[in-house]
């Protein structure tokens, strides 16, 4: 199955993106925490994508694909933005010393790369595209 969503870059559409990904996925017998998992790290990387990359701009859109099948789920994410969202120089946060700092930030792309199996940024042309990967492979017992 693939589907489709284009979005303004407004923080307001990210519950658009949730459902969206929650509608997409309730067919394949998720457990509530792997579902509520991906749709956390898509959550994510959207919203860096719409304030970071694109500055909130609502002139400018976002396109999200989902594939999904009974074993992966995958989403591409593309944007024209001029300002790269390419975390290429990212590095795990130490978590202790952002608690005894305080910081409320800077810890999403560690959360999205701990809830997915592959994330992946690039840039075709002008445009740009993250891709996220995740198995849905249930475990054997």
């Amino acid at each position: 199955m693939k589907n489709a969503l284009r979005i303004s870059c407004s923080r307001g559409n990210l519950k658009v993106v949730r459902d969206f990904v929650t509608d997409s996925l309730l067919n394949y017998h998720l457990s509530p925490l792997q579902l509520n998992q991906i749709v956390l790290a898509v959550d994510e990387i959207v919203a860096n994508i719409i304030i970071h990359a694109n500055g909130e701009d609502e002139s400018q859109h976002l396109d999200l694909a989902i594939d999904v099948n009974d074993k992966a789920f995958g989403i591409e994410i593309f944007d024209n933005a001029a300002n790269l969202y390419k975390p290429s120089s990212y590095h795990e946060p130490d978590l202790p010393e952002f608690i005894r700092q305080g910081k409320k930030g800077g810890v999403g792309m560690a959360l999205v790369n701990r809830i997915m199996d592959r994330v992946e940024f690039t840039t075709q042309g002008t445009q740009n595209v993250c891709r996220l990967y995740k198995s849905l492979a249930q475990p054997e017992q």
